[in-house]
């Protein structure tokens, strides 16, 4: 990558080289001299100067706007300070985010101008250079700003750049947490709408990741309060940044990563975050239209904040319970769901299932979520805890007319006075409004004024059936005709109203005429229970002309009813057993069935297992067999080469078409290389033989002259030796001279001498004294020091000592006292035991008894009707046979014309 091709030894010299570079105005080659020494693998120990060396690298990557170098800079870096010195990581870091800001901030004093770039990260065209030359712009302004949009978009690289570097550091959390912020108030400063959706995507990736590899090394732990007040104040900024940039749908995706945080860790937050969370929450409600959240939205601060703010006034109580009372009376009336397909009640269901966990409800999901979070329901929470007493009077007089008055021709003229001074409030909190939202009462005036038309045509209804149009519309004077007709059309629809309107006779009819309509079918079904009940009243007067059955006596009927519950209680309970055995064999039948299930797919897992165990075995053998069998064909291409040169230099042709294993070649050439040594040995020895002839030659030759030579530099070596004799004798004697004059000069001054030596031992001699007093005085403190020191040791050891025993005698106590829990309760478990099988031999008794006793009781009826059989019917009729003669059902006599009977 780098074009600089100098190799440091020392991570200063390439500093120094640096510093030159940038004074001769070369940042290029220093930036890139710099980035050789970062990323070298010999400097990965961190030291002092690896600091410095970044410190200027970030500045040089600043200046030349080069984010692509920093970002690879500052990840080697960061592998370098991991497990030794992230302070210093973050210090860099700090330094890199604060040159770019300050970059960014100068150019845009200096342009005095806005970015207007829609996305930062997006390229230039062909096509809009081409605009941006022939707009007419002017040229001061087309400069300023390709002047500004630069330095931002690095801003932006660098926030993203710092922020991946440091997502899985848990010793840089708080950095992360400050990136983050500045970040957000960047986008917030510059209206950033495009990077703040791109922020919060990314933020949202690294949560999921970590979430993801939670078990790596060095990830930040979300079960750690201070971690995971960090997150939970970043994403709380973010919330806050996207309800004043009016994303709305970033926001609730903010708030829907603030209730998971709280769900991962189980832990509530805050109450301060809390009420900022529901705040945030009713905007988010009121601007999606979602008028039943955004109620109970300010339902659940108002309880936060009633409970846990010390400093709240009555003033913002009373504040605070008039929006819970106008955002309940702002819900629709009515369902929107009425009618609606399955599929779509099922998606609703979902929708209501997450805004009721993000508002800290806990629903069953088997349960219409419509029938707990409804607006009958806060209603009821408002009416029991008497809220509404506690708003102000022109809110609890509103509440009164729309809930529970009556007004139908005067309702809106009633309701008019109270909303205009809704509009007019300017009621504000007056007690931390960083946690409360901003309150606009007359923000809920339009659904008031709907929900007052809606009153006002459910009253009428009520009372007229058809009304005039001008009429109508004089009792709703701050609406249209269009708009009250959409509402009705809206009421109709959702099952809240039936209104028909006339156009062609400008009237309106109040209830449905036609006969699909839930009044007719009701009617219908009243009709029929009426005539039901005067057929009964005429079949009266029938049945009691019939004769009556002989009734039997009480106590016989009184025993037939008790034996008869008694056979149906033991049909039950026989039924009850029946059906729990069924359940149990289905329980085993499946429980063994999965068994079987994964002890099959243990056996395939295995079987698998041992499959590709053999294959990769195979594979391995193979690569082997083809390694070696490569080897050993590169092996004899190399002999037969070196067979081929030691052949062609004796001038021997080998046939190249000849195939030759290894073997054979290996026997060639080594019988080539022992011929070859042979010959050389031969030659070495010739050539011994003849230096060895040349040398002794040599040195018959020389000796004469060696001993002409040796008899020259005794002669030479006697004269240099006598006149250096003499030299030294004289260079001796001038020096005793010379010392025996200065002997005689400082004998004058042996008494001075003597005087001073004394003086000197006598002061060292005090001196010596003194320090032997000091050492002993503190030989002695520290003598008594330690001896203090080890009697509080001893003492603190007898007292350990002491509560180890203590605590001993007590774990002995609380094992006896468990031992002997258990074992009581182990004998409660055997005596439970005893009793219900003696309750299952009783109760398999009173079965046996029961049936014994119907069995008896079949008998003795066949018996009795056996016996009854040859009798006459009642009123004279003649003797038929026993298979001639039909008998009545039981239950008692068929109804029958009253001139169908045969009177005597």
């Amino acid at each position: 990558m780098s074009g600089y091709p100098v190799s440091f030894q020392k991570p200063e010299n390439a500093l120094k080289r640096a510093e030159e570079l940038i004074n001769v105005n070369q940042k290029s080659a220093a930036l890139n001299a710099l980035h050789e020494v970062i990323t070298s693998k010999r400097h990965r120990t961190w030291q002092k100067t690896l600091e410095k060396i970044m410190f200027k690298y970030v500045e040089l990557c600043v200046d030349m706007k080069r984010g692509r170098f920093a970002k690879e800079g500052l990840i080697q870096y960061r592998i370098v300070c991991q497990g030794v010195n992230v302070n210093s990581l973050e210090e860099v870091i700090k330094h890199f985010l604060k040159l770019a800001s300050d970059r960014a901030e100068a150019a845009q004093t200096e342009a005095a101008i806005a970015v207007d770039c829609e996305d930062l990260e997006a390229t230039n065209t062909p096509e809009n250079l081409m605009l941006s030359y022939v707009s007419g712009e002017k040229g001061k302004d087309r400069t300023d700003r390709q002047t500004v949009t630069p330095w931002f978009k690095f801003l932006w690289e660098t926030y993203r750049t710092v922020l991946e570097i440091l997502r899985n550091n848990s010793k840089l959390e708080s950095l992360y947490a400050m990136t983050a912020y500045r970040a957000f108030q960047f986008c917030k400063e510059y209206k950033r709408v495009t990077e703040f959706r791109r922020l919060c995507e990314i933020l949202r990736n690294h949560l999921a990741n970590l979430n993801k590899y939670r078990d790596q090394r060095d990830r930040p732990d979300l079960t750690i309060p201070e971690s995971l007040q960090l997150y939970l104040e970043t994403r709380f900024e973010q919330l806050k940044v996207a309800t004043e940039l009016e994303l709305w749908q970033e926001a609730f995706r903010s708030v829907e990563d603030i209730h998971g945080l709280m769900t991962l860790v189980k832990k509530s937050p805050k109450p301060q975050m809390m009420a900022i969370y529901y705040a945030k929450l009713t905007k988010i409600f009121w601007k999606s239209e979602n008028y039943l959240y955004h109620a109970y939205a300010w339902y659940k601060l108002y309880n936060l904040s009633k409970t846990y703010k010390k400093d709240f006034t009555a003033a913002d109580l009373k504040l605070m319970v008039s929006c819970v009372v106008l955002s309940t009376l702002a819900v629709p009336p009515y369902d929107r769901k009425h009618g609606a397909a399955h599929f779509e009640l099922e998606l609703e269901k979902d929708r209501n299932l997450r805004m009721a966990n993000l508002l800290g409800f806990s629903l069953d999901p088997k349960r219409d979520t419509r029938e707990v979070l409804s607006r009958a329901a806060l209603m009821s929470e408002l009416n029991s805890k008497n809220m509404v007493a506690g708003a102000t009077p022109e809110v609890k007089e509103l509440f009164q007319l729309l809930e529970h008055g009556f007004h139908p021709l005067d309702l809106c003229a009633r309701v008019a006075p109270l909303m205009a001074s809704l509009a007019e409030s300017a009621a504000t909190f007056s007690s931390d409004k960083s946690s409360l939202p901003d309150v606009t009462l007359s923000d809920y005036v339009p659904a008031l004024e709907r929900l007052t038309i809606l009153r006002t045509l459910q009253q009428v209804s009520h009372v007229y059936n058809s009304m005039k149009m001008p009429h109508l519309m004089k009792m709703v004077p701050f609406r249209t005709f269009d708009d009250v007709e959409k509402l009705v059309v809206d009421a109709v629809k959702f099952g809240y109203l039936q209104i028909k309107i006339d156009h062609q006779n400008k009237c309106v009819h109040f209830g449905s005429q036609c006969l699909e309509s839930e009044r007719v079918r009701n009617h219908i079904t009243i009709l029929a229970k009426r005539l039901n009940r005067v057929q009964q009243l005429i079949a009266a007067d029938l049945n009691v002309e019939k004769a009556k059955p002989p009734v039997k006596p009480t106590a016989e009927l009184l025993h037939e009813i008790e034996a008869e519950h008694q056979r149906v209680l033991a049909r039950c309970k026989i039924i009850e057993r029946r059906k729990e055995l069924q359940e149990q064999m289905a329980l085993e039948q499946e429980r063994e069935e999965e068994q079987k299930k994964m002890m099959q797919q243990k056996v395939n897992e295995e079987a698998e297992r041992k499959r590709q165990a053999e294959e990769a075995r195979k594979r391995e053998e193979d690569r082997i067999r083809r390694d070696i069998e490569e080897k050993e064909d590169e092996e004899a291409r190399v002999l037969l080469e070196q067979v081929q040169r030691r052949k062609g230099k004796k001038g021997v042709k080998i046939d190249e078409n000849s195939k030759l294993d290894k073997r054979q070649l290996m026997e060639d050439a080594l019988s080539e290389q022992i011929k070859e040594r042979q010959e050389t040995e031969r030659k070495l020895q010739r050539l011994n033989k003849q230096l060895d002839h040349m040398e002794r030659a040599r040195r018959e030759e020389e000796v004469p002259l060696l001993k002409a030579l040796h008899e020259t530099n005794l002669v030479e070596d006697k004269n240099w030796f006598e006149a250096q004799q003499a030299k030294n004798a004289e260079a001796s004697r001038t020096q005793w001279e010379e010392d025996v004059k200065e002997k005689a000069r400082m004998v004058k001054m042996l008494a001075d001498k003597a005087t001073f030596q004394a003086q000197v031992m006598e002061r060292r001699a005090e001196e010596f004294a003194r320090r032997e007093e000091e050492r002993a005085e503190r030989l002695a403190e520290l003598r008594q020091f330690r001896k203090t020191e080890r009697i509080i040791r001893r003492k603190k050891e007898f007292l350990r000592r002491l509560k180890l025993e203590e605590e001993e005698r007590i774990r002995k106590i609380e094992e006896e006292k468990r031992r002997a829990e258990e074992e009581e309760a182990e004998r409660k478990r055997e005596e439970m035991a005893k009793l219900r099988e003696e309750q299952e031999a009783r109760e398999r008794a009173e079965r046996e008894a029961l049936m014994a006793a119907e069995a008896e009781e079949r008998a003795k009826r066949g018996e009795a009707e056996e016996r009854e059989a040859p009798r006459p019917a009642a009123g004279g009729d003649r003797y038929q046979p026993r298979g001639a003669r039909e008998e009545p059902p039981r239950g008692g006599d068929r109804w029958q014309p009253r001139g169908g009977r045969d009177d005597d």
